[in-house]
């Protein structure tokens, strides 16, 4: 048998390749891709921390109406040992707003060693400076929720304003009874407009207007939940407005939510 061979013409293209050229502009389309997955990636996690945070605080706004329901009255920011809770002897953290609520508004006798680290208490999101947490003395450092207690000026202060002048859920001190008398429910003017509970910046338990420039050097505040911050008010119901209209807005909208008596009190500013 006689095979014939098929010649190819001399002509014939030469098998195709990716030029230099090519080449590098498919990896720049490739790199894009990337990039924008990476950053839709991102800010879906991000979403889903919020979100995460948001339900911490939802049920943390439940526990807060079961302690209402019990007491007609708020916890206060510290109980004293003779405090009307009866928390004589038991650990400082345990006698602060969280134990309160830890124990008779979330219904946990017995708060596990830094329950306020863990659980409903903790912030996915939330990141610490370290020279934030070496300027906490005297408290457990490392709160993720603060309380609205506004004994603190705005300005970064370290001195308390005027006792008189305070219309956060902090009671004064009372040198008689050596207690705190707790904010009744009548004392709120509208609940679902007063803030009770958000996301504490300072690692403080505290809840208070500072300005931004104070919170910036606590941690990753700006980032921490998009540009926003989660707030459960004194009716249960949670929002998450800006962080500009929180520490930055001197509106009266703005203010009035800081305060039971729900006015703006700008000479508090």
């Amino acid at each position: 048998m006689i095979t014939i061979l098929e010649r190819q013409p001399k002509n014939a293209a030469a098998p195709s390749a990716f030029t230099l050229a090519e080449l590098l502009v498919v990896i720049t389309i490739l790199g894009l891709l990337a990039a924008l997955l990476l950053t839709a990636l991102s800010q879906a996690k991000a979403r889903a921390l919020r979100i995460q945070c948001v339900n911490n605080l939802h049920q943390l706004g439940v526990g807060l109406q079961t302690f209402l329901a019990d007491n007609h009255g708020y916890p206060v920011m510290f109980a004293g040992d003779k405090s009307y809770l009866g928390l004589k002897g038991y650990p400082r953290i345990d006698r602060s707003w969280m134990g309160q609520l830890e124990r008779e508004g979330l219904g946990i006798t017995r708060p596990a060693t830094n329950f306020y680290l863990n659980g409903v208490w903790f912030c996915p999101s939330a990141q610490w400076s370290a020279p934030n947490l070496r300027g906490i003395v005297g408290s457990d450092a490392g709160e993720y929720y603060g309380y609205n207690d506004d004994r603190w000026g705005p300005n970064g202060s370290s001195q308390p304003i005027n006792p008189a002048n305070q219309f956060g859920l902090q009671r004064q001190y009372d040198p008689m009874t050596h207690t705190f008398r707790p904010i009744t429910e009548s004392e709120v003017a509208i609940p679902s407009d007063m803030m009770a509970i958000g996301d504490c910046f300072e690692a403080n338990a505290i809840f208070q207007r500072r300005m931004l420039e104070v919170l910036e050097s606590c941690g990753n505040t700006l980032t921490r939940h998009q540009g926003k911050a989660n707030v459960v008010f004194c009716d249960g119901h949670v929002e998450s407005p800006t962080l500009n209209f929180l520490f930055v807005d001197t509106k009266n909208a703005a203010l009035v939510r800081w305060n039971r008596d729900h006015q703006p009190h700008p000479e508090n500013l």
